[in-house]
């Protein structure tokens, strides 16, 4: 069993710009893959150096990384809270197509990749990266029936990977006694990086609060739950790679899913042409270097407070 890639093994360089007031790291697939991999390495080193005689873990916080849509950043477009939590993160990564394609409109000198990291490819991606290493994942999400769906079916494509854990929580926001406990059992597991598929922003909230409390990658992944178990299906490539998976799932789930898209996507455009016709300030720059938001190989964490209480949405 070989150890993950130590914290100076991977120069992280993809340029990070602002789409909807969100800082969005402008990653191809696989340097996407590359840095959650890297960042479990990192909180395992971290881990490793801050524990003490007793077994108690030390004070480091984790690493929490959104995978961001048109819907989440809509929201994030009237939601403070969700807003800040997202500009706080370790890592933001642009999961649908027409943030990709907003990101280039907006930032047209700066070298952004044409193509997004979609959530199923990224937990499936890591999973092979870090086959036959120590990285430990932990799977918290979903119902029963799926996340034990889920299990089998990474298990069998990937069996040197180290699955530790699985949970599925409540839909109902959890007790305070119970977070702790929970976050106990992922500590008490080993877990390096924790797949949270909660829906958004039920997900994004949590990992963030995960990541207060422990020294873990903990990643928002969206319905890569469903779509890797296969409980649902997923649109043809065709429609992923041209930004129409909206299309696909609203016809799929319509009842459930008409007023996130007709809404939440209205906003995001309204939000994207708000951004593009705002006056650029003297000395401002529309690329956010990625040297001035890194430390030690993570971005640099502001000053931030989360709500104890986790709204119950799905995705």
């Amino acid at each position: 069993m070989t150890a993950p890639p130590s914290s100076g093994m991977m120069p992280l360089s993809a340029p990070v710009v602002e789409c909807l007031g969100v800082p969005i790291t402008a990653h191809t697939r696989d340097s996407a893959a590359r840095h959650v991999v890297h960042l479990a390495g990192l909180m395992r080193e971290a881990r490793q150096g801050l524990t003490d005689e007793s077994g108690a873990c030390g004070s480091r916080r984790g690493s929490d990384v959104h995978l961001t849509n048109a819907y989440t950043l809509a929201l994030a477009d009237r939601d403070p809270e969700l807003r800040a939590i997202l500009r706080s993160a370790s890592l933001n990564l642009p999961d649908g197509q027409p943030v990709v394609w907003a990101n280039r409109l907006l930032h047209p000198t700066a070298a952004l990749p044409s193509t997004r990291v979609y959530g199923p490819d990224l937990l499936t991606d890591v999973f092979a990266l870090s086959q036959h290493t120590e990285v430990n994942h932990y799977l918290l999400g979903s119902t029963p029936q799926v996340l034990d769906a889920l299990h089998r079916e990474l298990r069998r494509r990937y069996p040197g990977a180290r699955i530790v854990g699985t949970c599925s929580p409540p839909f109902r926001p959890l007790h305070a006694h119970e977070r702790r406990r929970q976050a106990e059992q992922i500590r008490s597991a080993g877990a390096d990086i924790v797949w949270v598929g909660l829906g958004t922003p039920k997900q994004d909230r949590w990992a963030a609060e995960l990541c207060d409390a422990l020294p873990v990658v903990a990643v928002a992944v969206g319905a890569a739950f469903d779509f890797v178990a296969g409980n649902k299906p997923q649109a043809p490539h065709w429609m992923r790679h041209n930004g129409l998976e909206w299309l696909f799932r609203l016809g799929c789930e319509p009842r459930r899913l008409w007023r996130r898209y007709l809404f939440g996507n209205a906003r995001f455009v309204h939000g994207v042409v708000r951004q593009a016709t705002q006056p650029v300030r003297a000395g401002s720059s529309a690329v956010i270097e990625a040297s001035d938001r890194l430390d030690s190989g993570r971005l640099v964490r502001r000053g931030r407070k989360t709500s104890a209480r986790v709204p119950e949405v799905r995705s």
